[in-house]
């Protein structure tokens, strides 16, 4: 297994910042943009279908890099997926009576949030492992010390 550092509080705050900024604008631009509520449903769910896809497809091929046992069928189901989702808002914003510059916020705004809700679930992921590294390891050292005071008392 490699060595895995914990993420810096600055790097997790960004990350979240990122997420945060992009699927609100995403939202907002939605929101007050000039379509019917059916179209404004389809991206909708255009956007949760995406930050669900990738952060699977990231813990599939996590767990396999980890050695974790994962099966090539929800590996392949995540990746199409997330191919679907993206494509699906290409092919949507390609059809919207929307301005070019609307259509590449959107576009911008979808790729931002996808992109940083795979790194937030990695710091999420990489914050757990770290931390239970250091728990495994200092259960590991008291244990060792709390032995070695037994024999020194076994001794004396």
């Amino acid at each position: 297994m490699q060595n895995i550092n914990k993420p810096t509080k600055a790097f997790r705050i960004a990350s979240l910042a990122a997420l945060i900024v992009g699927v609100g604008a995403y939202f907002i631009g939605l929101y007050n943009a000039p379509m019917a509520l059916n179209e404004k449903g389809y991206y909708f769910t255009i956007m949760l279908f995406g930050l669900f896809s990738v952060v699977s497809l990231q813990k599939t091929v996590r767990d396999k890099m980890e050695g974790v046992p994962t099966t090539k069928a929800y590996f392949l189901a995540s990746a199409v997926a997330t191919g679907s989702a993206i494509v699906l808002l290409v092919i949507g914003l390609l059809n919207a009576e929307l301005l070019l510059s609307e259509k590449g916020f959107f576009g911008m705004a979808f790729t931002l949030s996808l992109f940083a809700a795979i790194t937030v679930q990695k710091n999420v992921r990489d914050s757990q492992t770290t931390d239970e590294l250091c728990h495994t390891k200092s259960d590991t050292q008291s244990s060792d010390t709390e032995h070695e005071n037994t024999k020194k008392i076994e001794a004396a």
